[in-house]
């Protein structure tokens, strides 16, 4: 029986930025994605991993900075064990891709086109690379037409969505396809890209995207599993003819959310403001908020001087302003406390009627000004 235990990821897109990341933090989030993959060679060592999969976008795009390749392609040459990288749609096999520069890195193999590639006794692999930035046709459909059934494991590496995923078009991969090849011997496993969460598909258990090794975008926590709900992870796979085990592994050391809250009361602040305070690396963890309700003016200054407080700590602190309902409701104390009178009065009175929605902004100003703020 043949039996082989591997690293599957994809997505690393290297020299990836961010556009809510100031030039501190993307320094560090540049850091990490080159950690994530020296971690990822780490893991295949402790899991006995005979060779690492990446599943698609290995960079970023095929033109980088010049530092950025040079420090991507020594952090390849580190890994200690095997690495096979699939092209996929934001590094495609053109004539300018960045794979060329990977032809003299020991122990790294491009996937450049879909012939079987022996990588140990009864052990195949498979790939469907993207030779242009948009496929016209299903490409691991295409990689899995001239195969018969293999006595040993065949693992496919593709990058792209499956047919259930919204409209159909000519690129999608034919998930009912892939489990008739899986079903019939033809494959064994089949490792995706391109989902940068983690999943699961189909009903084999045995096709997956194995999501990015570090996170790349928000998870939206309003929604029940909304945006990048489980990325920065890697799959551990042992695979012999007739089974396959998979092992989901932490990787990642950032965090992206995207939270939403109604604040009501001094309360709804202060769980608010705690559960910023809460998370535990904050110069990793970047974190868009949108906030509805309604609050008095010492409530919604104690809000903002604590988000004033916190706002540097993190990588990234920002309001979802598309989601942002929160309105100032003045009590008649606040009122009284203010020694203003005549037009400034009359004009703060106007706002505070006001449906414009500047008018919040203005009033909270005048409030400081008032209150020598």
């Amino acid at each position: 029986m043949t039996e082989i235990t591997f690293l599957h990821t994809s997505d690393w897109q290297l020299g990836m930025t961010r556009w809510f990341l100031d030039d501190d933090a993307q320094a560090r989030f540049d850091a990490a994605r080159l950690a994530a993959i020296k971690k990822l060679g780490q893991t295949a060592l402790e899991h006995g991993c005979a060779f690492i999969v990446v599943a698609g976008d290995v960079f970023d795009a095929n033109s980088l900075e010049r530092r950025t390749l040079a420090r991507a392609l020594d952090t390849l040459s580190e890994l200690p064990v095997p690495v096979y990288l699939l092209p996929g749609n934001h590094d495609p096999l053109t004539a300018d891709s960045v794979f060329y520069s990977t032809t003299d890195i020991a122990g790294v193999t491009v996937l450049s086109d879909s012939k079987p590639v022996s990588v140990a006794p009864g052990v195949e692999i498979v790939g469907a690379p993207l030779l242009s930035k948009r496929a016209t046709t299903d490409l691991v459909s295409a990689a899995i037409e001239p195969l018969a059934p293999y006595d040993g494991v065949r693992i496919l590496v593709g990058h792209g969505q499956v047919a259930s995923r919204g409209d159909i078009k000519p690129d999608l991969i034919d998930l009912a396809r892939v489990e008739t090849a899986l079903n019939d011997g033809t494959l064994t496993y089949v490792a995706l890209g391109d989902t940068h969460s983690t999943e699961s598909l189909g009903t084999t258990g045995r096709v997956w995207f194995s999501g990015s090794p570090e996170v790349t975008d928000f998870h939206d926590h309003a929604t029940a599993g909304g945006g990048e709900s489980n990325s920065g992870n890697a799959l551990v796979v042992t695979a012999t003819e007739n089974s396959v085990d998979v092992s989901e592994i932490p990787i990642g050391t950032w965090t992206f959310d995207a939270l939403d809250w109604e604040l009501l009361s001094s309360d709804d602040v202060d769980a608010f403001l705690g559960t910023l305070k809460d998370y535990p690396n904050k110069p990793c963890t970047a974190i868009k908020y949108g906030l509805r309700g309604t609050l008095d003016v010492p409530t919604m200054q104690r809000l903002e001087q604590g988000l004033d407080d916190l706002e540097p700590v993190f990588a990234s602190l920002k309001p979802r302003e598309r989601l942002m309902d929160l309105v100032l409701a003045p009590q008649p104390e606040d009122l009284a406390e203010l020694s203003i009178a005549g037009y400034a009065r009359a004009a703060l009175d106007e706002l505070i009627d006001s449906s414009d929605p500047a008018a919040d902004s203005a009033v909270r100003l005048m409030f400081r000004l008032a209150k020598g703020a």
